[in-house]
């Protein structure tokens, strides 16, 4: 399978935005942004002028990057978005959103969420008692996620949650930290997604 295995901090640069790949790093003076806040490559401190379908191609890379997804992935979850009823924008990062894999990452059982990735195709995680291994598997409100028995003592999980202190967990989840689980309470809203997210871009682009 197609897998990016570059530099992550490379894609923040070139995105001129963290993308929080890198877990805890992210949030350290070690961050990309931080040393060098311009795009990777010899011409990266020149000056950049961007067309409009300049701007939508970087909103629609930045967001795809930042959720781990290939291009016919998302491009796919575009289509769905579009075929649902209500905004087809927040149709797309509420179904981003509601990744395994994502909320893996928000319940605070990873880092990041290429870690959360590897970690479900590993077959840490039970959805509702049963394993499983597919990162895009999409979660439904009163849904229950909770890591494998014999998984609790996995040092990157433990460290994950103990780190779960300085992060704040979106509302529509529900963590029970003690018993290494945690509930889909309802679905999550434009509201619960704090990034800088201009989702009308992407529109227009898969628009065109």
């Amino acid at each position: 399978m197609a897998r990016y295995t570059d530099a992550a901090c490379r894609l923040c640069r070139r995105e001129g935005t963290k993308l929080f790949l890198k877990g805890d790093r992210c949030f350290s003076a070690k961050c990309g942004i931080e040393r060098r806040a311009y795009p990777p490559g010899q011409h990266g401190q020149g000056r950049t002028r961007f067309s409009d379908y300049g701007v939508q191609l970087r909103e629609k890379q930045k967001v795809k990057r930042m959720y781990g997804l290939l291009e016919k992935q998302f491009a796919q979850t575009m289509q769905r978005a579009s075929r649902m009823k209500g905004v087809a924008g927040e149709n797309l990062l509420m179904l981003l959103e509601r990744r395994l894999d994502n909320v893996v990452f928000r319940m605070g059982f990873a880092t990041s969420r290429a870690e959360a990735r590897q970690l479900v195709r590993h077959g840490h995680f039970l959805v509702d008692g049963r394993k499983a291994q597919t990162p895009s598997i999409q979660l439904r409100p009163g849904t229950k996620v909770e890591v494998c028995e014999r998984s609790r003592k996995v040092a990157r999980i433990a460290g994950a949650l103990d780190a779960l202190e300085g992060r704040s967990v979106p509302q529509w989840l529900e963590i029970e930290k003690d018993a290494f689980a945690g509930t889909v309470k309802s679905l999550p809203t434009r509201e619960d997604i704090t990034l800088p997210i201009q989702e009308q871009l992407i529109v227009e682009l898969y628009s065109r």
